[in-house]
This record gives structure tokens, sequence and C-alpha cells, in this order.
């Protein structure tokens, strides 16, 4: 930053303390170093802020570009009208429509193994073991 040589530091040092004297040498160097602190600080400070201001500056750029390109596919692909699956695979009603019928009212057998077992095992359901009867003992 300075380029400041061994050199001339020793010549700062033996005008120091010429100028200053050896007795209060120990203060001025404490002061010096407290200065030398405090700008640290306000320049880290400073660096800080202005490295803010960058990321928030690039931010908005890249989000402007996600909503341009947000834009330009969604004019290209127009969303349709789709329905979504139901658990069993089939088609829900469109929305305002009547819920789907159940299995067994559109004539469809009932899935394997669902509701059988809780018969069985009179409806109790225990955490951490498969349905069906508990376990003897």
């Amino acid at each position: 930053m300075f380029d400041i040589g061994a050199t001339e530091l020793l010549v700062i040092a033996i005008v120091a303390i010429l100028v200053i004297g050896p007795k209060d040498m120990p203060l001025a160097l404490r002061t010096a170093g407290r200065w030398i602190g405090k700008v640290r600080r306000v320049s880290a400070h400073f660096r800080t802020g202005i490295d803010a201001m960058v990321r928030e500056a690039e931010m908005e750029d890249m989000e402007k570009k996600w909503r341009e390109q947000n834009a330009r596919i969604m004019a290209q692909h127009p969303p349709q009208d789709m329905e979504a699956p139901d658990i069993d695979g089939s088609h829900a009603a469109p929305s305002g429509g009547a819920p789907p019928a159940s299995a067994e009212a559109r004539g469809e057998p009932p899935a394997a193994g669902i509701g059988e077992a809780d018969r069985e095992s009179g409806g109790e359901d225990q955490p951490g073991l498969p349905l069906g009867k508990p376990p003897a003992g």
C-alpha cells in the first residue's frame, strides 16, 4: 500500500526517538496503534457497506432477469387447465364440481388391504407395528 521498506522504517523510528524521546515512546506507540485500529475498523465498516450495496444491486438485476425470463416462458407455454391426479390415479373433479365418488360408488373393488386390517384388529392402530392382528403376548 505505502511501499515502505526496512530502511524507511528505521529512519522513521530514529526520528521518532529524537522528537518524542525514549520516555514517551510507549505512550506514543500506544496512541498510534489506537488510531490505526480505528482507521481499520472504519475502513472495514465502509467496505462492508459497499459490498452490501453491490450485492443488493446484483440481486435486483438477477430478479429482473428472472421476471423477464419467467414472463417469456409463460408467454411461450401458457398454463392449461389441468386436473390434478387423485391418490388412486384417477383425476380429481375440476374446481367447483362435485367431489369424486368413492371406489365402491363407481363400482370398483376397494384397493387390496385397505380397511381389511382395520376390521380384523378392531380398528386399533398400534404405532410402529403393521396393521393387522395385535401380536400375541
